[in-house]
């Protein structure tokens, strides 16, 4: 493997059948593989089990539910996203380049968050427990955003962009299941691993999982770190390594400090406007959240007028966004709303399955077994047929297919809570809904990728691969109190939730019809 194979300045990966295109094509394809476990490792811990472990210990639904917001914050993620194109990491910077810099920055921000949420484990502060959380999901977002913006610099085609986008969400979903079923299995005191566990000195139970997940998340860092520089001639190996760790350092304290403030300060305002768990903030979240999209939109008639020196399209800070709008026009409206509703049943799903399976009457075991290899073989399987598809099919045909697969595995947890407890059946269940996943989301990577400028590719990829969850990760935070007052009505609230969540996958392929006419306009710069 030499330096050349990695260095972020070289042209982008090329389609071609010679030897050594191949080797490089594989090579590429190996680090983004990493790259997504790297990422999808922690994504669960903030996330599905930490809704798992929250139940363990007796927090009510609603305050769970609360806990998925959390998960808002890679919607987010536009608002930092310009900087990792504008600055470097001191110190990783200079031997391994301003990409890796940010990942490797990344990765040592998840280990800590990961290593605090496992000394708080008990979750005797529940306000202790979002801090953590907050970290975990803000760093696992910026490496990201980092690796997202690398991909797209290297691979501007389709046929490019499907086997790449597919060995990132392999690694990623991997990680995932890996993460998900792994945490489990440690978690149970009365499971199957449990007596293993106890002869090595291990207790089993919270503790004991997110260590072992912290553990793992360490291991792409080392690997990253001993790979060749950038290029030649950026210092030695060592003295950036070590300078990049006291910055780094200075940058994680200062972040963990900045983020207890601010929650405090909005916990305090919430209790001094009497919101409770119960309190229905949903609309006020959504509306502020939405804030800044609608403002973009509002201000569309200026911005397609715009020319190339106007201050909108020449800002650091907005003018990667502004120039989504004035390639496409008002079917840029059109766009976004189809973004935010391919994959929201997916994201409904995911906080409260755990919890709906559990309240069934499955183990943490059984859900520990399902999530491993059955939910991994799967999701291999469906990633890998969806990044196929991307580069022999056009979109409307790949989008479609994915979407009806997606909403057959939503389906199949209402399914499954009108079976008889049969761990081969939560084995189906669990198959459907990840291989309806893994297409769906290795078609959207790619979708998303192409409507990118290749000027802007780190923070335009953010700004849409964000604004695609807000809205579900919004209505997802509700989910909790939504089942409870369907069961308080006297309806079975985790059926109707996912047959909604099914139905709502099948509607985006209403949008096709128009979306598939959006066509970007020429960049006017040189």
């Amino acid at each position: 493997m030499t330096a050349a194979a990695f260095d972020a300045d070289t042209p982008a990966i090329m389609v071609s059948h010679d030897s050594a295109a191949i080797s490089a094509q594989r090579r590429w394809r190996a680090l983004y593989l990493l790259l997504g476990f790297s990422a999808g490792l922690p994504f669960y811990m903030f996330s599905t089990i930490l809704a798992v472990r929250l139940t363990d210990h007796g927090v009510a639904l609603a305050i769970i539910g609360f806990f998925a917001w959390v998960q808002l914050l890679p919607t987010f993620k536009f608002l930092w996203a310009p900087l990792l194109d504008r600055y470097a990491v001191p110190g990783f910077t200079r031997f391994w380049g301003k990409r890796r810099g940010w990942i490797m920055l990344s990765q040592l921000g998840i280990l800590t968050a990961m290593l605090a949420m496992t000394f708080t484990s008990a979750d005797d502060s529940l306000a202790l427990t979002a801090l953590f959380a907050v970290l975990l999901a803000f760093w696992t977002t910026t490496l990201e955003v980092a690796a997202d913006a690398w991909r797209i610099e290297l691979a501007p085609t389709r046929e490019l962009q499907g086997p790449l986008a597919a060995a990132n969400l392999w690694g990623y979903r991997t990680a995932m299941v890996a993460a998900g079923s792994g945490a489990l299995l440690f978690a149970d005191a009365d499971g199957s691993l449990a007596p293993a566990l106890r002869a090595l000195g291990i207790a089993p139970g919270w503790t004991a999982a997110y260590l072992l997940i912290a553990v793992a998340a360490f291991v792409p860092l080392p690997i990253l770190a001993a790979l060749p520089p950038e290029r030649r001639g950026g210092g030695g190996r060592s003295a950036a390594l070590a300078s990049g760790l006291v910055t780094s350092t200075a940058i994680l304290f200062a972040l963990a400090v900045l983020v207890a403030v601010v929650g405090g300060l909005l916990l305090g305002a919430a209790a001094g406007l009497g919101i409770s768990a119960k309190t229905n903030v949903t609309p006020w979240v959504l509306g502020i959240a939405m804030l800044p999209f609608l403002a973009m939109a509002a201000l569309l008639p200026r911005i397609r007028d715009a020319p190339p020196t106007s201050s909108l399209r020449a800002s650091a800070a907005i003018g990667p966004y502004v120039d989504f709008f004035w390639r496409y026009g008002g079917l840029a409206i059109a766009l976004m709303a189809f973004v935010s509703v391919y994959r929201m049943g997916d994201v409904l799903a995911l906080n409260l399955s755990k919890p709906m399976i559990l309240a069934l009457g499955y183990t943490k075991t059984e859900i520990g077994w399902a999530d491993g290899v059955v939910a991994l073989a799967s999701s291999i399987v469906g990633v890998g047929l969806g990044g196929w598809m991307t580069t022999r099919w056009r979109f409307g045909i790949t989008l479609t297919i994915g979407a009806f697969f997606a909403a057959i595995g939503n389906f199949g947890f209402v399914w499954l809570a009108h079976q008889p407890l049969d761990q081969n059946l939560l084995y189906i269940a669990t198959a459907a809904d990840q291989f309806g996943n893994g297409m769906a989301g290795a078609i959207f990577v790619v979708y998303l990728s192409m409507l990118v400028n290749p000027r802007y590719p780190g923070a335009q990829y953010a700004f849409l691969s964000g604004f695609a969850f807000l809205l579900p990760r919004l209505l997802s935070g509700a989910g909790g109190t939504v089942v409870e007052r369907l069961d308080e009505a006297g309806y079975n609230g985790f059926d109707l939730f996912f047959l909604a969540s099914g139905a709502i996958s099948l509607a985006a392929i209403l949008f096709l019809p128009l979306v598939g006419r959006a066509k970007a306009r020429v960049d006017d710069r040189p």
